[in-house]
């Protein structure tokens, strides 16, 4: 749980905040009333709501912490796009005297104008979050690829966080649409659940249900030690997967061989020494002549490790793309790259927006996605 301290600050800047857009706003919003009216309510009851959804997991009951969460996330949602509006439209404000133009005679509909759009976009993010993610197709160069591996399919799937809002129905849903793409090896690469094993094993059951020629393959994220970490890796092999901690598996496929290595999270060694994520352990005592060196990473930023280890190829996720916007700019501060396919010296790295998503239901400009990756000759 968060010390008495960082609770204490967060609240006040939350308090802080919400206070600033009802500032900024309720003032030029007397030509609509009851907008005036319904945001006067909604900001001090987002200020409750979201530290309430933040802190749901503390209630007993699982129903009651499951509401408590769905609506704090929604209306952290919320709170994020009429933020960002806000100072959006203060930042217009001062530059329309430089046009000429009467700052008087626009704030009244730049007011409407914020949680009108805030609405909107969290409607829309919500739509976005909460649909099966779509497939995306993607064709890595391997060079010297031998010939049985040309269009060999890998099926990626990561950041699913089952938990408070995302439960059995909707990972059952994945699983459906990853099983229909006849994948030869199915890879998850970390953040699948926000939660103990004794609450989400009923929601993460179908996992036991992916089918690929060469088995489903698991690494650790970051959130999977938030939630114990070693109950979860033994729930993930008892379901049936792989799960693969600074190690590796060759494969044969129709006589070529292709290596799966996988690295437990970049950050584990904060949680378990044990558990510290090395690239070249994975790969230590591996046959030095594979058609394919696979790793899965849940973290981009073991692309560097992974390089200098001689892997062909790195398939990541946590980043979500940035999941909404603002957020994308902030990614690169942390992770080397954002989504897509990249190229490290002589090591491709794909990196997943996620196929579901943290904290508020919502995503723009960042979809969710199934990844059904193909090796091609380079």
């Amino acid at each position: 749980m968060p010390s008495r301290l960082v609770i204490v600050v967060t609240l006040f800047l939350l308090g802080v905040l919400h206070a600033l857009i009802g500032w900024l706003l309720l003032p030029d919003l007397t030509a609509a009333p009851i907008l005036q009216s319904l945001l006067a309510w909604w900001l001090p009851l987002s200020f409750l709501l979201i530290p309430a959804g933040l802190l749901a997991s503390v209630v007993k009951s699982q129903s009651w912490s499951d509401r408590l969460a769905w609506a704090g996330m929604l209306a952290m949602g919320v709170f994020s796009s009429l933020l960002l509006l806000t100072l959006l439209r203060q930042i217009y404000l001062l530059l329309v005297p430089l046009f000429g133009t009467n700052v008087a005679q626009v704030s009244g509909w730049t007011a409407l104008a914020v949680p009108l759009l805030a609405g909107l976009v969290s409607v829309i993010g919500f739509v976005n979050a909460r649909r099966l993610a779509r497939v995306v197709h993607v064709d890595v160069p391997i060079a010297n690829l031998p010939l049985a591996l040309h269009g060999f399919r890998i099926v990626q799937i990561c950041d699913i966080h089952v938990g408070p809002t995302i439960k059995r129905p909707y990972l059952q849903a994945i699983v459906e649409r990853v099983n229909s793409l006849d994948a030869d090896l199915i890879a998850v690469t970390g953040d699948l659940v926000d939660g103990s094993v004794s609450q989400l094993a009923p929601h993460t059951a179908p996992l036991a249900n992916l089918a690929a020629r060469h088995g489903a393959y698991f690494v650790t994220g970051n959130h999977e030690y938030y939630s114990n970490a070693h109950d979860w890796i033994a729930e993930v092999r008892r379901l049936g997967l792989t799960v693969l901690m600074n190690e590796h598996v060759v494969l044969e496929h129709q006589g070529a061989s292709l290596l799966v290595a996988g690295v437990t999270d970049y950050t584990a060694h904060h949680f378990d020494e044990a558990h510290r994520s090395d690239p070249h352990a994975a790969l230590a005592g591996g046959p030095s002549q594979v058609g394919v060196k696979l790793l899965l990473a849940h973290q981009p930023r073991s692309a560097a490790a992974a390089a200098d280890a001689g892997f062909d190829l790195q398939l990541s996720g946590h980043t979500h793309g940035g999941q909404f916007f603002p957020w994308n700019f902030f990614v690169p501060l942390q992770q080397p790259y954002i989504a897509g396919l990249n190229k490290l010296r002589n090591l491709w790295v794909y990196t997943s927006r996620g196929t579901g998503y943290w904290g508020p239901p919502k995503r723009l400009w960042a979809p969710s996605e199934i990844t059904c990756l193909r090796l091609l000759p380079a």
